[in-house]
């Protein structure tokens, strides 16, 4: 990435153009942004700097020429610089707009530039470059520990792994500002803790302190322009002292204040070095008041990103905001709904009185969306940035306020909501007695302050408008003075007022006429009255453009005043939009008030809120699921696993928003945490497998659920062995069940799993029926008591469209395996067979034993063996020197191979087969006492034919 300034230029700084050597001068004072300069009307940049912005906007270079050498140029059109400056911003470069602060050198010509504005991907605060109801967050992370001093990396924490001992010791900070709107907020804990911060926040700009490695938060970073940021931004003091100017710094430990201290620092750097006075409220808060959601469940959930690039998100679906306020605050609801059930009920409370009353719904919604981003333009006010169109919009919004307090004077559950909602009538009625309804876009030009706003500014309005007027009367006095009939009065910018006769009548002009510019058919002439007037005229203009931008400062530095105000208002009104938002979901989309407090999820009817949008024939289904509950869900693939498990786990999510939820009735306990393991990914550049991604999923799981989570568990153990594979499986439901004790969906294609319904009370079985009727399968998308009969894994491969040739083949191979299990073992007592003489097991005829292939196929060997088998060659020498020992050894094999025969392979553990085993080999005669049974009888003499001793 090039930043600063070019070598080339650097080189022979000397014999630089006096322009050119002013962008060096700035060049390297922001050497760590793209220099745009504004030379007329373009942002150019030079040299190396010149190639990367071309390179990046797809624009064209040139070669600039002067006596100290020929530089590579480029330009970018200042009226179109927004779409520009956008993709350096998505290219995660900063840029330095350096524009011109004064007019040319009368000597030198040299115009004085400056930096007025830098621009990075976290600190936007232009309207062109900033999404519609989105927050654009720049965070930090900060490092320390008990001392308050920052640590230093200890270890080596891979990308995406659990990180180190150190890393799980330490304290960090996190913090998260947005400058265009003023929100500014702190924690503290885990790497882990921050990790799930980092993926709420979603910030576009991550600053890194010292010792810490954003290597560490792994996907939790996910698009955010990563850098390390100035260490001594991060340093205990200095930190401390911009937190200072903003909160009291004693109320926040000491990685918050190095977090927060160091992003509002960055802030002011980006925003010219001033203090944000917008930035009024930084909120320390706990991550754990919130309902957990760490990256893989916002990504496995698909809240607000769908794996389709056109897909739709559950944001999308719940959003019928009508402001961007009220989308921004819907969003972050989403992003961290409540665990209080208190502040739950209250929400819902809203929701149902904003449903139940259709007409005050929509009046509350249409005065909203005359609501502008209060947020916004507030920020925007308190830089100085804000013109006078945007006081009229805040105006405009203030005048909506009194009639949303009319329509909520009979909502008893929105009561305290309406007394938030301050009308600021002060504030309105000083925008609107000073400013004009329809001001200029410019404020240096005049027209923005309305008449009887100012004495002053009326006395020299007045000077100038009476001597315009004279100057409208002057046209017919001079007609009627010189009789010349065609003579004009006029006005340009270069010469100003004059008197213009053509060439035909020039012998009829006056004495007094002083002759100002020659044309080809004609003379403009001025008179020392009309120069008077002219001076008086121009004059009196001046100061009232100056005048009129000095009474707007000041009523803008009065609304600045009022910032606290309006951002309370602005809260106020994006709370009642996002509840006004999921009102009209449940009205229009058939949501139901979920009952709250218990411990079991019971949903009747429920669905998918987003698939449901998207399929018309969407099936609904029931879930009752009592706290701890571990279901293990079989079935097809494409029969609807995934959708099932999801839809109750956003309806927990929606729920705890705020929102009603998807279903006909809903009761739902308020839980800690949402888990996810659902969907395949790999992590190429990080060296990770899919399989390697899914079990650090796992892990995180394991570690970090609690009895109150909710966890989605899809198809663990998938892409290894199916030995391993399916003991991985087996052991994560174990463990889940015994020390978890989490309500935990669990779908899997490992049949044998089910048989742990008998084993546990906390494990159930559903499964999602399908049914075959001359070889064709059809998916009935509904969830059913028990365990499926089959996966029906080769038809899915039919309707997926492989070629007939490979399905036909695997079916053939799906009727071997099923010969074979039923040669095994009778197929009578045979648990892993189903209704359609399937194998269950893997889906395609195998038998999936909790023991493992090779203790399946010892015992399956074993107890497979005859009885009345002929004998090995030597044996009935052997039998017939001592029958009786032979007829004792043959009835204990048959006793121990009837016991075989009843062992239930499914239901048996490891540990349970070898026990077994052991059992059985102590019920046989003691071979000692008993002739050999390899065919080589021993000898007389005690000796075998190798000449080894006996026994």
């Amino acid at each position: 990435m090039v930043t600063g300034a070019p070598a080339k230029m650097l080189d022979r700084r000397d014999e630089l153009t006096p322009m050119l050597a002013q962008y060096v001068d700035l060049a390297e004072a922001y050497d760590d942004c793209v220099l745009l300069f504004r030379v007329g009307d373009f942002y150019k940049s030079f040299c190396d700097t010149a190639d990367e912005v071309a390179r990046v906007c797809e624009l064209t270079r040139i070669e600039r020429e002067d006596s100290t050498g020929t530089y590579t140029a480029c330009g970018i059109p200042v009226d179109n610089a927004p779409k520009y400056l956008e993709r350096l911003l998505d290219a995660e470069y900063r840029v330095a707009l350096a524009d011109q602060v004064e007019d040319p050198d009368e000597a030198s010509g040299l115009v004085d530039r400056a930096v007025t504005q830098i621009l990075t991907p976290g600190t936007v605060v232009e309207e062109e470059l900033l999404a519609a109801g989105t927050n654009t967050y720049v965070a930090a992370v900060a490092r320390g520990d008990a001392d308050g001093t920052a640590e230093q990396p200890r270890g080596d924490g891979a990308p995406g792994t659990a990180g180190t001992a150190a890393d799980d010791d330490a304290r960090f900070g996190f913090a998260y500002v947005d400058v265009s709107t003023g929100e500014c907020a702190a924690t503290a804990g885990s790497a882990a803790a921050v990790e799930a911060e980092l993926a709420r926040t979603a910030p576009a700009e991550l600053l890194v302190g010292p010792g810490v490695d954003a290597d560490r938060f792994g996907d939790a970073v996910g698009d955010a322009a990563v850098a390390a940021g100035a260490d001594e931004q991060f340093g205990a003091d200095a930190a401390g002292a911009v937190l200072d100017r903003y909160a009291a710094a004693d109320r926040f430990g000491d990685a918050e204040t190095r977090a927060a201290g160091a992003v509002l620092s960055y802030a002011e750097w980006s925003s010219g070095g001033d203090e944000l006075g917008h930035v009024s409220r930084v909120r320390r808060y706990d991550p754990r008041q919130s309902l957990g959601l760490d990256a893989t469940a916002l990504r496995g959930l698909e809240l607000f990103e769908n794996r389709a690039p056109s897909g739709e998100t559950l944001f999308d679906t719940v959003d019928e905001t009508r402001c961007a306020l009220g989308r921004r605050r819907l969003r972050a609801w989403l992003r961290r709904p409540l665990v209080d059930r208190g502040r739950i009920e209250a929400r819902h409370d809203a929701v149902d009185a904003l449903a139940a009353r259709p007409l005050v719904r929509e009046a509350v919604r249409e005065r909203l969306s005359a609501a502008y981003d209060l947020e916004r333009l507030v920020g925007r006010v308190s830089r100085g940035r804000a013109d006078a169109r945007d006081l009229r919009s805040l105006h405009e919004t203030l005048a909506v306020v009194p009639d949303l307090r009319a329509e909520l004077a009979d909502v008893d559950a929105l009561a305290d909501l309406r007394e938030a909602l301050d009308p600021l009538g002060d504030l309105r009625d000083r925008i609107d007695e000073a400013v004009v309804e329809e001001p200029p876009q410019e404020l240096t030009e005049g027209g923005v302050i309305r008449d009887g706003f100012d004495d002053d500014l009326d006395e020299v309005r007045a000077t100038a408008r009476e001597g315009r007027e004279w100057v409208a009367d002057l046209e017919a006095a001079e007609r009627d003075r010189t009789g010349i009939d065609n003579l004009e009065v006029g006005y340009n910018q270069v010469h100003g007022y004059y008197i213009e006769v053509t060439n035909g009548q020039l012998d009829d002009v006056p004495d007094d006429y002083t002759r100002r510019q020659t044309l080809k058919n004609s003379e403009r002439f001025y008179t020392p009255e009309l120069k008077r007037r002219e001076d008086e005229i121009l004059g009196a203009e001046e100061r009232a453009d100056g005048l009129e931008y000095e009474l707007f400062c000041e009523v803008r530095a009065e609304v600045a005043e009022s910032a606290e105000r309006v951002q309370a208002l602005a809260d106020a009104l994006a709370r009642l939009d996002a509840l006004a938002s999921l009102a009209t979901v449940a009205v229009e989309r058939d949501y139901v008030r979920p009952e709250l407090g218990g411990d079991d999820v019971r949903i009747e009817g429920g669905r998918h809120p987003v698939v449901e949008r998207t399929e018309p024939e969407f099936v609904p289904n029931d879930a009752d699921l009592p706290g701890g509950t571990v279901a293990l869900i079989t079935g097809p693939n494409m029969s609807g696993k995934s959708t099932y498990m999801r839809q109750v786990a956003l309806a927990v999510v929606l729920a705890q928003a705020g929102s009603f939820v998807p279903a006909q009735a809903a009761e739902l306990p308020v839980v800690d945490r949402v888990f996810t393991r659902v969907g395949a990914s790999d992590d190429i550049a990080g060296g990770e497998s899919t399989f390697m991604r899914e079990m650090r999923e796992l892990t995180d799981i394991l570690h970090d659920a609690t009895a109150d989570s909710l966890v989605l568990l899809d198809e663990v153990g998938r892409g290894t062995a199916t030995t391993d594979g399916r003991a991985i499986a087996r052991a994560a439901v174990e463990f889940v069940h015994d020390e978890l004790g989490a309500t935990t969906l669990f779908a899997t294609h490992y049949h044998d799993l089910t048989a742990l319904a008998d084993r546990y009370d906390r494990v159930r079985n559903l499964h999602f029926a399908a049914t075959r009727e001359d070889g064709d399968v059809t998916f009935l998308h509904r969830v059913r008591r028990g365990a499926a009969s089959s996966s029906y894994g080769v038809e899915v491969a039919d309707l997926a469209g492989v070629p007939e040739r490979v399905v036909a083949r695997a079916r053939e191979f799906v009727d071997a395996d099923a010969d074979t299990a039923a040669d095994v073992a009778d197929s009578d007592s045979d648990p892993d067979v189903d209704e359609d003489g399937d194998a269950g097991g893997d889906g395609v005829g195998g038998s999936d034993s909790a023991l493992g292939d090779d203790a399946q196929r010892t015992l399956s060997d074993v107890a497979g063996a005859d009885a009345d088998a002929p004998s090995a060659p030597g044996r009935g020498a052997a039998a017939s020197g001592d029958a009786a020992a032979g007829d004792e050894l043959r009835a204990a094999e048959r006793d121990v191979l009837a016991a075989l025969r009843g062992v239930d392979v499914a239901e048996t553990t490891p540990i349970e087969a070898l026990n077994r085993l052991s059992d059985l080999q102590r019920r046989l005669p003691d071979e000692s006492a008993k002739p050999s049974a390899a065919g080589d009888a021993s000898r007389p003499d005690g000796t075998d034919e190798t000449g080894g001793d006996d026994g």
